[in-house]
């Protein structure tokens, strides 16, 4: 294989979604794996739904990913502009060719003609197509139009016959050209369209392989033609399939969390993410479930691309976030999840050192059992706070308990006695308690934790003892005791 060229080019009309994300991943593994380049190029033609933050978000997002590129905005290139409306003066000047060799032409069909020709199919039923009214206008009819102020459009001539689209994930796929019109390749206003820029701009910056969505696949026997036409070198193709809902209807904001960001705002962390992507269409060698970016550049391949349609699911989404939340080092963790600490209100903005300790120690123990990083801050919350409420399963099943507190000031008088307070010493005096007074172990564990923390589940009871403290832990079995006495 020589010298492999992808890109990923999203339009900045929204943020990046969970399936242009995907594809981005899937083109820089494979850039990876043959020691090829990944271009970032920005189609923002349609300047009608561009949205202006749209492009720093994307790029935002691709560096939160670790999906980096060898050219494109903030890294130059020797194939730039890499923003499509910098382009335009090579799109012009290929659409003019196109119209030299008689391979498009003007077009001034206004929309009210066109809309007639519309409906006449419908009412014929029979499926519509441009009439070709324009495809053969005199250099006069040409210019009368012109004097009466009409703005044309230019269309490519469709060629008779069948175009087959060799794809590396589908085989050849064989489009009828006589179901395709002769499309518009560049508006009135002189804005190309994106089925010709987009074969200009992979043309110009030397593309190798497409890799992008199967949605995509119906445009591409238009660019295949284009590409004949333009006497190009058509690159291979490789159309990864669509990303659906459980249900199998189109992924949508109803079915959870589709663009990165939002992900990220839930809780999930890039790496999580990440691996969950490269699962969706992808199967790795071997049974695994977690896999490192750079261990699945090393085997990435298309041919293992799946040709069935990959589906949205949070739930083992989540559970791969909880790998990574126990399995990445501890300093990643508390990084990402300092944000969440802060919105919670357990640390202020300004944190200072002795914050972001308490928050190494508290997350290093609380991470086990949580699967993002809202739920870590949640579940942490009562190490930084006193005034917790019990949770009422808790209150029931163990405060309501005949001799509840009574057994929690036995627990009191043991650890006050305490001259070193270690979570050995600790668990030393809470054993000798229940074999000199003959407690069992549950009654007095499952209140103390209850006391502690205000939840029946959580870290170790004595990882939890010693993270507060002696004298917070001491302070919090008093409160315990008094608000048992009160019921």
């Amino acid at each position: 294989m020589g010298s492999v060229r992808v890109r990923f080019a999203p339009s900045p009309t929204g943020y990046l979604h969970i399936g242009g994300a995907r594809t981005a991943l899937f083109n820089w593994l494979f850039a990876r794996h043959n020691d090829g380049k990944m271009v970032l190029r920005i189609e923002d033609t349609d300047q009608g739904r561009l949205k202006e933050d749209s492009v720093s978000q994307i790029i935002s997002s691709l560096k939160w990913l670790g999906i980096s590129w060898d050219e494109g905005p903030e890294t130059g290139g020797d194939y730039g502009p890499y923003f499509q409306s910098e382009r335009l003066d090579k799109y012009t000047k290929e659409c003019e060719r196109l119209m030299a060799e008689g391979k498009a032409y003007y077009c001034f069909c206004t929309s009210e003609e066109l809309e007639a020709d519309k409906e006449a199919d419908r009412k014929a039923r029979r499926p519509h197509r441009y009439s070709g009214r324009c495809r053969n206008l005199t250099d006069k009819q040409i210019e009368k139009y012109k004097a009466e102020g009409r703005k044309p459009v230019v269309r490519f001539k469709m060629p008779e016959g069948n175009t087959v689209v060799k794809d590396i994930v589908r085989g050849d796929v064989t489009f009828d050209n006589n179901l395709m019109d002769d499309f518009v390749i560049m508006k009135s206003n002189g804005i190309p369209t994106y089925n010709f820029a987009v074969v200009v701009d992979d043309h110009s910056m030397g593309m190798t392989h497409v890799i992008r969505g199967e949605e995509h696949l119906p445009n591409t026997p238009k660019q295949v033609l284009l590409y004949d036409a333009l006497g190009y070198e058509t690159p291979k193709f490789a159309h990864v399939p669509m990303i659906l809902a459980p249900d199998k209807s189109k992924l949508s904001k109803r079915h959870g969390a589709t663009s990165v960001e939002e992900f990220r705002d839930k809780g999930f962390l890039p790496e999580a993410i990440v691996n969950y992507l490269i699962l969706l269409g992808w199967s790795p060698e071997g049974n695994t479930e977690i896999i490192t970016l750079e261990d699945a550049a090393e085997q990435f391949s298309l041919k293992r691309v799946n040709k069935s349609s990959a589906i949205y699911d949070v739930t083992k989404l989540t559970w791969i976030n909880g790998v990574y939340m126990r399995e990445l080092p501890l300093e990643d963790v508390v990084g990402y999840a300092l944000p969440f600490y802060i919105n919670e209100g357990l640390i202020p903005e300004d944190y200072t050192e002795q914050d972001l300790e308490k928050v190494k120690s508290v997350a290093d123990k609380v991470r086990e059992r949580e699967k993002t990083l809202v739920d870590l801050a949640k579940a942490s919350s009562y190490f930084f706070k006193f005034d917790y409420e019990y949770e009422e399963k808790g209150v029931k099943k163990f405060f309501k308990k005949e001799g509840a507190a009574d057994v929690l000031k036995s627990g009191l008088k043991a650890l006050s006695s305490l001259d070193e307070f270690t979570a050995e010493n600790a668990e030393k005096a809470y054993r000798d308690l229940i074999a000199e007074s003959g407690i069992k172990s549950s009654k007095l564990f499952h209140p103390t934790r209850l006391a502690l923390s205000g939840r029946t589940i959580g870290p170790g009871l004595f990882d939890i003892m010693i993270l507060l403290g002696k004298e917070e832990t001491l302070k919090r079995m008093e409160k315990a005791i008094n608000y048992i006495e009160s019921l």
